[in-house]
C-alpha cells in the first residue's frame, strides 16, 4: 500500500521541479551593458586655417558624444536599447557652432525591437522636436562564420552582413573626398560649406559576434537577428562591445513601449531632416554662391 504513495509523491515532487524550472523561462530577462565608439577622421577638416592642436580641441569636445554608454534590456521577444544617462557628463556632446548644433539635434530616446511582431520604435529629438519613429524591423542578411572568440565567459560565433546605410546616419558621415571634387580646385571664390563636405557610404559591411549560449536573436541599436545575443558589431567606424551580462536580475525592468513624440515614418523622418539640412545648407553657403544649390 505504501509504494503507490510513493509514486503519487515522486510524481509530484516531479511535477513541481518542472514548473520551478519552466516558471523563470516565461519570466526571462536579461540586462547586457554596452560601450559604443565611433572614430572620426579629422583629415584636412579646416583646411590650412586649422591647426593640429584645433583639431584635437574639437575631438576632445565631441568624446562625449563619440563615445556612449548603453543598456539593453530584453527578455525572448522584445527589448528596450537606452544610452546610461548616469554616465553622462552634464553639458556633454555639445560643442560650438553649426556642428555642435547638428549634432546635439540628432539625440536618440528609448529603441524598441519586438522581433515577434516584427516592430522598431524610436525617439528621436531633432532641432528640438520629439519624433517617435515607428516602422517595420528590418532584417540583415546575416552569413553564418565558423570563427570563434571569447567575449568575457561566452563563447562567440562570427556572423557577417552587407547593411545598406542611412543618408543621415551620422556614424558612417565622413569627409568628401576632395580628390574627386574638381570644382574646389579650380574655382578659388567657392566658400567651405561644411554641410557639403559630408558623404555617407551607400553600404557598410557589419561584423558581429554572437553566443549561442544566450538564445535570443536581439542585439544592440538595430541590430539583431541571429541565433544568440549579440555581443559586439564592427560596423564601418563604429565598434559596439558588451562589457556586462546579468541575466534574470533581482530588481527587473518593465520593458515600456516608448509613446513620447509625434508619431512618424523612418521615411517621413528622413524627409523633414533633408528639408533641415537643405536650410542650413542655404544658412551657411548657399548666399554666398548665390543661392545655388547643388
Amino acid at each position: 500500500m505504501k509504494t503507490p504513495i510513493k509514486i503519487t509523491l515522486l510524481s509530484f515532487i516531479t511535477l513541481f521541479l518542472c514548473a520551478t524550472q519552466i516558471t523563470p523561462a516565461q519570466d526571462f530577462q536579461g540586462r547586457a551593458i554596452y560601450q559604443t565608439k565611433t572614430t572620426m577622421d579629422m583629415g584636412d577638416w579646416g583646411g590650412g586655417e586649422m591647426s593640429e592642436q584645433q583639431r584635437k580641441q574639437i575631438m576632445d569636445r565631441m568624446k562625449s558624444f563619440l563615445e556612449k554608454t548603453y543598456v539593453l534590456t530584453f527578455n525572448k521577444t522584445e527589448s528596450i536599447y537606452k544610452e546610461d544617462e548616469k554616465l553622462e557628463a552634464p553639458g556633454a556632446g555639445g560643442g560650438r557652432g553649426w556642428g555642435g548644433a547638428f549634432a546635439s539635434s540628432f539625440t536618440g530616446g528609448p529603441q524598441y525591437k519586438n522581433v515577434k511582431d516584427q516592430q522598431l520604435l524610436q525617439e528621436q529629438e531633432f532641432f528640438g522636436k520629439q519624433f517617435l519613429v515607428k516602422d517595420e524591423l528590418k532584417k540583415l542578411d546575416w552569413k553564418m562564420g565558423t570563427e570563434t572568440k571569447q567575449i568575457g565567459q561566452y563563447l562567440c560565433f562570427k556572423a557577417t552582413a552587407i547593411k545598406t546605410v542611412d543618408e543621415f546616419d551620422w556614424r558612417s558621415m565622413r569627409r568628401r573626398n576632395s580628390d574627386n571634387d574638381t570644382t574646389k580646385a579650380t574655382d578659388s571664390t567657392k566658400t567651405t560649406n561644411p554641410l557639403e563636405d559630408i558623404e555617407v557610404p551607400k553600404t557598410i559591411e557589419v561584423v558581429a559576434w554572437y553566443t549561442p549560449q544566450i538564445p535570443v536573436n536581439q542585439g544592440p541599436g538595430e541590430y539583431w537577428g541571429l541565433p544568440g545575443l549579440i555581443l559586439e558589431v564592427n560596423a564601418d567606424r563604429t565598434t559596439i562591445l558588451c562589457t556586462k551580462i546579468v541575466l534574470n536580475p533581482a530588481d527587473k525592468e518593465e520593458i515600456k513601449i516608448p509613446s513620447k513624440g509625434k508619431e512618424i515614418t523612418q521615411e517621413e523622418y528622413n524627409k523633414t531632416v533633408k528639408e533641415k539640412t537643405e536650410e542650413m545648407r542655404d544658412m551657411y553657403g548657399g548666399r554666398s554662391r548665390g543661392g545655388n544649390r547643388y
